[in-house]
């Protein structure tokens, strides 16, 4: 009993609800039909276990089940890892870089982001995988990636089997029109299957086939988009905020050059980040080894500049005229509207009419962003964003800031018709050059 109560405590049993998802429910489903319809079509219509090539090929299709399986398990039960609730770098000075989480009530450490599925902070988060049911980070990112790569290839070893049963099996009852294609079959015919190949076992190795074949396609391309950030030693969300880095550096003319501060230069150096010997990744999830012309907070920095920006440049007042239940796909709301839907596990937001909404983000017929509360409700902390259909808002034409006078809306740093620069964004960026300038020099 002592034994077992190493491994089965509250937390670990708390980390199995995991598998009750759809992410897992369908990988695992996915991986067990193609291991196990594998394994039934070499042993019983294509290559017998009696045989050298029947028995090196079973235990190859054991070898990539049992690797496949221990790699998604540690992506998924090993996890991300997770800045400790309420925490502080020990250096008061150095909060005036981070931004501040309220529902962790503590800082966020460089590389580290909120993830609302997991309801934490996420230690250099990548993106949360519904496949998965958790968060690919720094600890289980070496994980994460090794399935991606392993899956296609032990699907790619189980679609050929797949393809010789067939045909191997359907030789001698249909012409291919292969005159040009000759295949020795001699060896085949000297192998007695153990029972007839028939219909239903056809129609469910050509099944499987089609999910190995689209398994491999899929896992595949994300295996390559994955390590085409590993290399340079980022995230997936480290490249959009360097993309829009470099957007706001040319929309305001700063002159600055950022530098993406974890890229050491050397693609050897950043794949030896994630992947080690040991299965875990270098560092402890707090700071990182960063490039000689940048410093622990230059990333952190690039972020509060942008959060100001986006306050300036993004938010639109839009006023609800619709009623809306905060459905998924809302048939009520069109045809477009509802095969149109966001193909992501972001919220949706009821609306009723009047509200109003700050937009940040949409698409032809959908928009994002963050309904306006009250002030009973903001004390409260609640947020409420999420996605709602764009037919059932309208832009505010007549706000607080449209009715002010033009001599009022210069002195507060509206540019002409344009998008408004504030003064009060300059100040901030101002602020947080001076911050990073005196970082740097220690």
């Amino acid at each position: 009993m002592n034994f077992l109560s190493t491994f089965v405590t509250f937390e670990n049993l708390y980390e199995v609800r995991r598998l009750c998802h759809w992410g897992p429910v369908i990988a695992l489903s996915v991986i067990a039909i193609c291991s196990s319809m594998a394994m039934l079509d070499s042993i019983i219509w294509y290559w017998p276990l009696d045989t050298t090539g029947g028995s090196i090929n079973f235990i190859m299709l054991i070898n990539w089940t049992v690797l496949i399986l221990y790699n998604y398990f540690n992506a998924m039960f090993v996890g991300p890892g997770y800045i400790p609730l309420g925490w502080k770098p020990e250096n008061q000075q150095e909060t005036q870089y981070l931004q501040y989480c309220r529902v962790c009530q503590g800082y966020k450490a460089p590389r580290s982001h909120h993830c609302r599925k997991c309801n934490r902070c996420v230690m250099k988060m990548d993106h949360h995988c519904p496949w998965i049911n958790n968060c690919c980070g720094h600890l289980n990112h070496a994980y994460f990636t090794s399935f991606l790569l392993l899956a296609p290839l032990g699907c790619s070893h189980a679609a050929i089997i797949f393809i010789m049963t067939m045909y191997t099996q359907l030789y001698e009852r249909i012409s291919f029109g292969w005159s040009t294609v000759k295949i020795d079959m001699s060896v085949v015919r000297q192998f007695q299957p153990l029972m007839p190949f028939s219909v239903p076992a056809f129609a469910a190795t050509l099944f499987a086939l089609g999910l190995a074949l689209g398994t491999t396609i899929a896992v595949g391309m994300l295996f390559f988009i994955q390590m085409k950030v590993i290399i340079r030693n980022k995230t997936s969300i480290e490249s959009w905020i360097e993309e829009k880095a470099k957007d706001r550096i040319q929309h305001y003319q700063t002159g600055e050059e950022f530098i993406f501060p974890y890229d050491l230069g050397s693609r050897w150096l950043n794949f030896k980040q994630v992947f080690t010997w040991s299965g875990m990744p270098k560092g402890g999830g707090i700071e990182w080894p960063v490039h000689p012309k940048c410093h622990q907070h230059t990333l952190t920095i690039e972020q509060l500049k942008q959060k100001a920006d986006k306050r300036v440049r993004s938010q639109v007042q839009y006023r609800a005229v619709e009623n809306y239940n905060g459905a998924c796909c809302p048939l009520s709301k069109g045809l477009q509207t509802f095969f149109r839907t966001p193909c992501t596990e972001e919220p949706r937001i009821p609306l009723c009419k009047g509200d109003i909404i700050l937009a940040t983000r949409g698409t032809k017929w959908w928009m994002y962003g963050d309904k306006v509360l009250s002030e009973e409700e903001m004390k409260v902390g609640e947020r409420v964003r999420g996605w709602f259909p764009r037919r059932c808002v309208e832009k505010c034409h007549y706000d607080t800031a449209a009715s002010e006078s033009t001599s009022d809306k210069k002195s507060r740093g509206y540019v002409g018709s344009s998008a408004p620069v504030l003064h009060d964004s300059t100040r901030v960026y101002t602020s947080l050059w001076i911050r990073s300038t005196q970082l740097a020099l220690g």
